[in-house]
């Protein structure tokens, strides 16, 4: 990982999991995860502005622990490509993720409980 620009670039991605709550969209700065489901059917929806790719996942002790024999879903590194609002998955300024409504009515089919969803101006 590049950390001398900002955001960081990442060239190879492997999460930790310290803990999951369930939610099948995590946003890891400066990347986001999807669970392979949800990977799908923003892929049969026809959405645009990103691109899937693998990533590593992994447990910690602490994880174990806490979650004994608990499984994770398989993931997939959501790569955000949209430029502009004409995609639907793009970065705001401040690296925010920003969806259009197409893109939020498949989200809102999976759990997301732990995301903070805010409309925008415009």
């Amino acid at each position: 990982m590049n950390t001398s620009v900002h955001p960081p670039e990442v060239s190879h991605f492997h999460h930790r999991f310290e803990g999951w709550l369930g939610d099948e969209l995590l946003e890891v700065f400066p990347c986001f995860l999807v669970s392979s489901a949800l990977a799908k059917a923003i892929e049969e929806a026809g959405l645009v502005g990103f691109s899937l790719d693998d990533v590593e996942v992994s447990t910690s002790p602490e994880f174990q622990e806490l979650y004994p024999g608990r499984a994770l879903p398989e993931f997939r590194w959501l790569k955000i490509t949209g430029k502009d609002r004409d995609a639907d998955f793009c970065l705001t300024p401040d690296s925010r993720l920003e969806v259009s409504s197409r893109a939020l009515n498949v989200l809102r089919q999976f759990k997301m409980a732990q995301a903070v969803i805010e409309a925008t101006k415009g």
